[in-house]
Order: structure tokens, then C-alpha cells, then sequence
């Protein structure tokens, strides 16, 4: 068993190591072969050991960026994580033993990435495999099969690549298996997807750094006042002829951390910036929910005729940094560093794209770009481009800020819209269909990006299925464990029995 151990701890930080900031994604079907072949021949009952060895290889490394929060909130969220992969080792000592396991334990590890990245209170999709995958030949897959159909087909290379080592008689029918995935996968490449250009629009992203130690509520009017600045400077510009006057301009998660709808001076500021520009303004901002009790993390339209109008409410706030799960049971209380919360952030569900002006914009706030619910349905509600509007200030010096940069290229792919990122600290961008990135500011620096991008009609397949393709790997691997269950029974049962 020792060998198996050290055999899936060494893969699950191959695994780690394939996404940013080392970013070596050829590593990643070595690594699923590596973790497959640890738990080959056992039974489920020991199976979840190497599973969860393998977790604590891979997850504790890939999230290392969030000690910046606090030691004990990295172990927790860590240690939470590596359970699915405890989990789906068992699941997968018991797929190994039937026909097909290459192609079975692909489906189970997309059922694993669905369900890990919606639950508990909410889900960590942060490591799924379709997010290293940016700069490889595979990434023009994702407009077709999504990021669940990426995993998949990663998974199957680990797979067959299992395959060919426990099975050396039949190695060429392994390595045919194997050319025809990879022809399968290269498709995308000659015929890559194009979107439905219907026009443009130019689009300002700002950045207006945090001073000090990067401590955003206890800069947050300073914070403010950056962005102010940078929006009347960039109006004097626009007013002067130096610079063409946008469709609308973005501002970052957190640029007001605070309600700017009844804080006077946060007030005043926004429409002065807005007025500069004569353009809208999307803030981000913190107001209080209609109780009074509960805060909502915002991107605000502001007019700069009609002032704030159509709003985005993050879908998905942190659990234990932005409302506490369980509060009844667990009162107030510090996890880890991460702060006394004495208040929860309500999560949005809005399923329409933001009006801009004459635009229909996807937004999303942080976290939200790595979850499969947010960007998807506002494009299938005819989201023209989209916007990710993001702190990251807790995380600067951190891997934190290359992989969500790196989430949000892949979503620019899978949903075949151009993405405009504004960070309160960086990295802030623009990013073609194609995930190229046309602009990018440095972290800890003040910029305001403009770049003309496309606006974009319709929605690639991976929108359309959604996370479907993840419900149905799930469903597919409950009946196949429920079918293997009932064959053992069957077996034991008519196995005569000795006297």
C-alpha cells in the first residue's frame, strides 16, 4: 500500500503543477493514469485511501494562494476538497474491475468536477481540469464541448494511458484508441468556432489599485477616490480628442466597498467620474439589501443621466468570508483568518444579461467566473459580451490571481464572447473569443484599458448543454455502481455455500 500512496501523492501534485502558475497541462493525463493505477486492484473499502492521498497532493498545493487569507481557512477548504477525491476513489476501485473502466472512471471524474463545484453551500469549482487548458491545442475544443466535455476527454487520455501499462497485450489497440482521441481532439484546430459578429462597442476597464498593504476596507475611500480620478482624467481625454469616448466604462469589485446609493461622498464621487465621461459607469458596490440587514455584492449601472439603474448581484459569495453557512448553529466566528462576520452577503439570481446603455452585457463578480451557472445563462439570454468585475486584493502576490485570469480566458473561449476584466489590483484585461489576451495591466499599478472588442450573437454548443453533460456523468455512474452492486448480490447469492 505504500507504493500506491507515494505513487498518488507524487500525482496529484503533477496534477497541481499543471495549472498556474507553473502551467504544464501535458502533465495532466500522466498525472489521472498515475492516480487511476494507485487504486487499480483494490476494493472500495481501501480504495478512498489513495483517492484521498491524491487530494492532499493535488488540492492542498493548487490552493496554496489561500494562506494569504488565513493557514486554517487554506486547511479547511483544502482538506473539504480532498474528500471528493477520497470519495471517487472507491468509486473508481470498483469501475477498474469491469469492462470499459477507461472510458467509466472519465465519467466518474466529470460527475465528481460537477458535483464538487455545486455543493456543499454552494461548491469549489476552482481546479477543474478544462481550466488548464488555455494555451494547448484541446482549448478550441471548449466552445464545442464545454468544460465538462474537456475533463472528459483529459480523463480518457489518463485512462487509455492507464490502460496501455496494465495491459501490454493489447498495446496497439491502446495506442490506435489513444491517436484517435487526440485526431478527435485536434478537430476543433482546423475548424475552430466563429462567432456571430453583429457589431462593436469600446469599452474602458479601470484599475485603480489599492494603497498600503492591499487591505481593502481599510483603504476603501481612497480606493474610491483612485477610480474616480482615473474616469475624470480619462473624460478630459475623451473631452480634449485624445481619446474616443467609449460605449461604457467598468469598474472592479470593491471599487466602492460600501453602499454607494446612500453614502454621500461615495455618491458624489460616481457622478462626478460618470458625468466626466458622459457615459455609463458599472460600479462595484456594496449596498444594502432591501432588509436592511443583509448586504449585496453589486455591479451598478450608473447613468449618467438617470443615475444607478440595472443591477448584477454575485451569485456566489464565499462561504465564511461573505456570509456564514449554518448561522443558527455556528454563531459568530473566526475560521481560520478569514473575518467575524457580522453580516451575510445574499446571493443574486439574476439570469439575464446587465443593459449597458443600448448593450446586453454577462457579468459576473469574482468567483462567479468559475462557476458554470452564471456567464452560460446570461449569454443564452442574449449576452452580447461579458465583464468580470473582481478584487483580488486579499490575493496579490498569490498564484490566486494567474489561475482566475485564466478561468476567465477559458470562459471567453467556451462562451465565444470577448471578456473585459476589471481588478481592483489586478490583472485587469481584454480577452478575443479565441482566449487571446488583446490587453492586460500589471498587478499593483493604476491603468485604464480601452480596447473596440465584438459584440457576439448566439451561443456556442458548451453553452447550450450547459452543465448537463455533468448531471448526466453523474446520473450514468449512480446507475453503473447500483447495477455493479446488484451483480455482486446476484453472485453471492447463487454461490453454494460450504458445509
Amino acid at each position: 500500500m505504500s507504493r500506491r500512496l507515494v505513487l498518488a501523492l507524487a500525482a496529484g501534485v503533477a496534477l497541481a503543477l499543471a495549472f498556474e502558475p507553473v502551467a504544464l497541462p501535458w502533465l495532466i493525463p500522466f498525472a489521472l493514469a498515475a492516480r487511476l493505477l494507485a487504486v487499480r486492484g483494490l476494493d472500495a473499502r481501501r480504495g478512498w485511501l489513495p483517492g484521498l492521498v491524491f487530494g492532499i497532493g493535488f488540492y492542498f498545493v493548487h490552493i496554496w494562494w489561500m494562506h494569504a487569507v488565513g493557514y486554517g481557512a487554506w486547511l479547511a477548504l483544502a482538506g473539504a476538497e480532498t474528500l471528493f477525491y477520497a470519495v471517487l476513489g472507491s468509486i473508481d476501485a470498483v469501475l477498474l474491475r469491469g469492462r470499459w473502466w477507461p472510458l467509466w472512471t472519465a465519467v466518474s471524474w466529470t460527475a465528481m468536477e460537477w458535483l464538487r463545484g455545486g455543493w456543499p453551500f454552494g461548491g469549489m469549482p476552482w481546479g477543474r481540469l478544462a481550466f488548464a487548458v488555455i494555451d494547448t491545442p484541446l482549448a478550441r475544443m471548449l466552445p464545442y464541448a464545454g468544460l465538462a466535455g474537456v475533463g472528459l476527454l483529459l480523463a480518457l487520455m489518463g485512462g487509455l494511458l492507464a490502460w496501455l501499462v496494465v495491459s501490454p497485450g493489447r498495446r496497439r489497440a491502446g495506442v490506435l484508441a489513444l491517436a484517435v482521441l487526440c485526431l478527435l481532439v485536434a478537430l476543433p484546430n482546423w475548424r475552430p468556432w466563429h462567432p456571430d459578429l453583429v457589431g462593436h462597442a469600446d469599452v474602458v476597464a479601470v484599475q485603480g489599485n489599492v494603497p498600503g498593504n492591499g487591505d481593502v476596507l481599510a483603504n476603501y475611500r481612497q480606493i474610491t477616490q483612485n477610480h474616480i480620478d482615473l474616469t475624470v482624467a480619462l473624460g478630459k481625454r475623451i473631452a480634449a480628442g485624445e481619446a474616443p469616448k467609449p460605449s461604457f466604462v467598468l469598474w472592479p469589485e470593491n471599487s466602492t466597498a460600501i453602499d454607494p446609493l446612500t453614502d454621500t461622498q461615495t455618491d458624489t464621487g460616481i457622478w462626478q467620474a460618470v458625468r466626466a465621461v458622459a457615459v455609463p459607469v458599472v460600479v462595484g458596490g456594496l449596498p444594502n439589501a432591501p432588509d436592511r440587514t443583509h448586504v449585496l455584492n453589486q455591479g451598478i449601472v450608473w447613468d449618467p443621466v438617470t443615475g444607478a439603474g440595472d443591477r448584477y448581484t454575485k451569485h456566489h459569495p464565499v462561504p465564511f468570508g461573505e456570509y456564514m453557512p449554518l448561522r443558527g448553529l455556528l454563531g459568530k466566528h473566526n475560521f481560520g483568518g478569514l473575518q467575524v462576520l457580522d453580516y451575510d452577503m445574499v446571493a443574486g439570481t439574476r439570469t439575464t444579461p446587465l443593459h449597458v446603455g443600448n448593450l446586453r452585457v454577462a457579468d459576473a463578480i469574482c468567483f462567479d467566473v468559475a462557476y458554470d451557472d452564471v456567464l452560460d445563462e446570461q449569454v443564452r439570454n442574449g449576452g452580447q459580451l461579458v465583464t468580470v468585475q473582481t478584487s483580488n486584493a486579499s490575493f496579490t502576490g498569490t498564484a490566486q490571481i494567474a489561475q482566475q485570469f485564466a478561468i476567465t480566458r477559458v470562459r471567453a473561449l467556451e462562451t465565444g464572447r470577448y471578456a473585459v476584466v476589471a481588478a481592483l489590483n489586478g490583472v485587469s484585461g481584454v480577452i478575443a473569443p479565441d482566449g487571446r489576451v488583446l490587453a492586460s495591466a500589471p498587478v499593483r499599478t493604476e491603468a485604464v484599458l480601452q480596447r473596440d472588442v465584438g459584440l457576439i450573437r448566439g451561443s456556442t454548443p458548451a453553452v447550450v448543454l450547459g452543465s448537463r453533460p455533468g448531471q448526466v456523468a453523474a446520473g450514468l455512474v449512480l446507475v453503473r455502481l447500483i447495477g455493479s452492486g446488484f451483480i455482486s448480490w446476484r453472485r453471492r447469492r447463487h454461490t453454494p455455500r460450504e458445509h
